[in-house]
């Protein structure tokens, strides 16, 4: 019985990390090769096939050390990468140029 609780919860930490591995995929793919290059980061293609092949790893090879170093890049990914490119990409949606971090600047109206 116990073996079957942490049968089951090492099944769900699997798919956590290969729906993290395919949302940094998606991400990777839908930002603009330049985007890259202006955040002085690693190119699309880097991260593409980086990406690709932690999902690859977490579909066909059962061995964690190896899944574990894909959630390691999947991470850096979103944690760093994804930022910066959401910044030199004006990766805000909406609003104007006087908006501030609360809401529109009105002039002290």
């Amino acid at each position: 019985m116990l073996l079957e609780g942490f049968s089951s919860l090492m099944s769900l930490l699997y798919l956590a990390m290969l729906a993290i591995a395919v949302v940094a995929f998606v991400i990777a793919m839908t930002a603009r090769e330049d985007a890259y290059r202006a955040a002085d980061k690693q190119t699309k293609t880097f991260w593409l096939i980086i990406l690709g092949v932690t999902i690859a790893v977490n579909l066909l090879v059962p061995m964690l050390f190896l899944q574990l170093a894909g959630l390691v890049a999947s991470i850096v990914f979103m944690v760093d990468v994804r930022p910066a490119l959401r910044q030199v990409s004006g990766g805000r949606r909406g609003g104007s140029s006087s908006d501030g971090p609360y809401g529109p600047y009105n002039g002290g109206r």
